[in-house]
């Protein structure tokens, strides 16, 4: 299955200077815990957010400017469409982590969005999500995380 995780400010800011504009451990807790063991799908801006490859997770860098030969940590693809094919053959989930352009790429591909709500405004932000990408998803469940975090759980709707 294709999910989308993503965590939001009430702005509907993700990102600035090409990383998280916070900081809460209850939402890297949460991230950690729901990708563990699963594919994660970035673009090299978030790839290049991280200090390393997350652990015990199939890292997919989505980028035309990263070679694979550079990493062997981490498989890097051109296309989506090389994305899609290589998902078929995966028994686990793929996550797309980031940033907005991938989540544009994949937006007909999720079937799930687990949305972490960040209870502030961002001003200075340069990465933001379109307000209506959860058009055509439907409110599942919710979960409160500490710190004032809210989780809330979309599908696709059948209609």
């Amino acid at each position: 299955m294709i999910i989308g995780i993503i965590a939001i400010a009430k702005n509907f800011a993700i990102g600035k200077d090409g990383r998280l504009p916070w900081h809460y451990s209850s939402d890297l807790k949460h991230f950690k815990e729901t990708t563990t063991g699963n594919a994660i799908v970035m673009g090299s801006t978030t790839w290049n957010s991280l200090s390393k490859p997350l652990p015990n997770r199939l890292n997919i860098v989505l980028s035309r400017t990263i070679a694979s030969a550079d990493r062997e940590d981490i498989l890097t693809i051109q296309l989506k469409d090389q994305v899609r094919t290589l998902w078929k053959y995966l028994d686990c989930d793929v996550y797309i982590i980031g940033g907005a352009k991938t989540f544009a790429s994949f937006a007909e591909d999720i079937e799930k969005w687990i949305v972490t709500r960040i209870p502030v405004n961002v001003d200075d932000a340069d990465v933001f999500m379109p307000e209506n990408f959860l058009d055509g998803f439907e409110l599942q469940r919710t979960k409160d995380l500490d710190e004032g975090l809210l989780v809330e759980y979309f599908e696709r709707s059948r209609t």
